[in-house]
């Protein structure tokens, strides 16, 4: 019940007489088809997996590739219960297998994201997403150890909410009473902790799927002392408009201007910041003037007076008098002398004259 990719690579070996010659040399993964899962429990399951992975003669990232698409496609055999809840299953079971858990992890998870994006439909997923839930508890709680980035996953992979963890955190809770005060207290602790330990990217991730919106500015203040930008961009894009110019202030005072500008960019904030962006437009088309790239400056100037104003300076700058009257005719400027030398006018602002 195997299946073998093969993979070619050239290789050197070496001969009796000492000589290197390339040779080919075909590269296997072993892969197992896994054609029948009625029987199969977890553990076989990552115990065959193990195998596969060890005896694959690939590279690591080839062979991480080859098992993630194999895994998507033994999914689709619908284990017991269903593949969702099979996987929660194998995340159970995996701390068990070591140094590969980690990894086996997130091949699973991926393999089972891929599987949910074109399946049509997972009637196990609603069971699933309360185990996982149940998951998530039993890892903060230290019974089941994996990796606050393997949690992250879980959480996103099986779309867990805030009521999946409060009915395992209150079984017998009444079923008219909808609060989510235990659940929200008990993701907003981890949390907490996930910042103490400037773990912030995966703190994001969670406040933001989650909907907790908390701790604003101070926490983005936080991040940027850290250095944290990527995920002070993602927290900001997420809390909305005002963060997101506090942002591009803070990105100003450090001098960060291409920062700024790609926030502004990004975000729509050209009216908040005009002169930021001017001068960072005013740089990049600098550059490209430098480059010799003058057609693709104009075009990045998207035909804005001011911009287009200072390409002109520029070409006056570099001597390229033709530039200069091919833009002034082309978008009726004035105040630039002509490639003869007769001025249009004289054009103050730029040159000082």
């Amino acid at each position: 019940m195997g299946l073998e990719e093969t993979l070619e690579e050239l290789h050197m070996t070496k001969g009796k007489d000492t000589d290197r010659e390339k040779t080919m040399q075909t590269l296997t993964v072993c892969k197992h088809a896994f054609f029948d899962l009625t029987y199969m429990s977890p553990v076989v399951f990552l115990y065959l997996l193990k195998e596969c992975y060890i005896h694959g003669t690939c590279k690591a990232t080839k062979k991480f590739r080859a098992l993630q698409q194999q895994v998507h496609l033994v999914l689709q055999n619908f284990p017991p219960r269903g593949p969702a809840i099979f996987v929660v299953h194998c995340l159970y079971v995996l701390p068990i297998f070591g140094l590969y858990s980690e990894g086996f992890s997130h091949l699973i998870i991926s393999a089972l994201r891929r599987f949910l994006k074109v399946a049509a439909t997972s009637g196990d997923l609603a069971e699933a997403k309360d185990l996982a839930a149940q998951l998530f508890l039993d890892i903060v709680g230290s019974s089941v150890n994996h990796d606050e980035g393997v949690v992250v996953k879980i959480l996103e992979a099986f779309d867990v909410q805030l009521t999946n963890i409060e009915k395992a955190m209150c079984p017998l809770k009444a079923k008219d009473d909808h609060s989510l005060d235990s659940a929200t207290a008990f993701v907003e602790r981890y949390i907490y902790e996930l910042i103490e330990s400037q773990s912030y990217m995966n703190a994001v991730t969670l406040l933001e799927h989650f909907s907790i919106r908390q701790s604003g500015q101070s926490f983005l203040n936080t991040m940027m002392q850290n250095n944290e930008f990527k995920a002070a961009e993602k927290w900001a894009t997420f809390i909305g408009k005002p963060l997101l110019c506090a942002l591009v202030k803070a990105y100003i005072d450090r001098n960060m201007l291409n920062n700024a500008y790609q926030t502004i960019k990004k975000n729509n904030l050209r009216q908040e910041f005009p002169d930021i962006y001017h001068k960072c437009k005013e740089s990049s088309l600098k550059k490209l003037a430098e480059k010799g790239c003058w057609d693709v400056a104009e075009a990045r100037t998207n035909k804005d007076r001011q911009l287009l104003e200072y390409l002109v300076y520029l070409a006056l700058e570099a001597g390229y008098l033709e530039k200069v009257d091919e833009l002034c005719e082309r978008y009726s400027l004035e105040g630039f002398l002509s490639a003869k030398g007769t001025p249009y006018a004289v054009l103050s602002f730029f040159l000082g004259w």
